[in-house]
């Protein structure tokens, strides 16, 4: 493939790369910052191609991870799958972990914490479902465990049950603490949690009617 730069084409869809003709056929694409660096009339060797090739595969799996970072905070493992899906090469992939690791825009202890907070406020779960949860996309046991000592199982179950418990706030007591409790066993919370949730949430719906 080496040869003698004859264009350098601005991309229609995308003014930040440039597409790079060598001896009249389109040979690769660059980003700007790098294409900026070449010129009409520029001898290529092979082995120059291919560090442009390289570096710009870097570039377009940054730009890819960027994106799915954009969405919400993923774990390192969730990042390299994504690259991965996409074919990038194992050394691209790993380019831009590190290079995401040095600007903490991928920390799994970080990532850890986001995920128990955003459970605990909208979808509270036991620490046994947390931990589940963790390990499927890919976070060390020593992360997971510095995040989820500080959970309070009790409440938890609690305002995960308060969350539904008004459904039912006309049923009887059995229905209820099938519901409510059917609800808090699929969070993966113990049983004797589950029970004390359900009778607190009972009594609370009712302690009109006792009074």
């Amino acid at each position: 493939m080496a040869g003698t730069i004859t264009s350098l084409v601005v991309q229609t869809r995308n003014k930040q790369r440039v597409n790079v003709y060598i001896d009249g056929e389109f040979a690769f694409g660059l980003a700007m910052i790098e294409a900026l660096k070449l010129h009409k009339g520029q001898q290529l060797s092979d082995a120059e191609i291919a560090k442009l090739q390289s570096l710009d595969e870097i570039e377009v799996a940054h730009e890819t991870a960027l994106n799915f970072l954009s969405y919400r905070p993923r774990s390192i493992t969730e990042v390299r799958r994504k690259l991965e899906e996409r074919k990038f090469s194992e050394k691209a992939v790993d380019a831009v972990i590190e290079k995401l690791q040095t600007v903490s825009l991928l920390d799994d202890e970080g990532f850890a914490r986001y995920w128990v907070e955003n459970r605990e406020q909208f979808s509270p779960r036991s620490v046994r479902a947390l931990r589940q949860e963790l390990r499927q996309k890919g976070v060390p046991d020593s992360n997971i465990a510095s995040v989820v000592e500080a959970v309070d199982e009790v409440e938890a179950a609690y305002r995960a049950g308060r969350q539904r418990a008004g459904r039912y706030a006309h049923a009887d007591c059995q229905e209820f603490r099938k519901k409510v409790g059917n609800l808090l066993l699929r969070r993966g919370f113990g049983y004797d949690v589950v029970r004390d949730a359900v009778n607190r949430l009972w009594a609370e719906l009712h302690e009109d009617d006792e009074s």
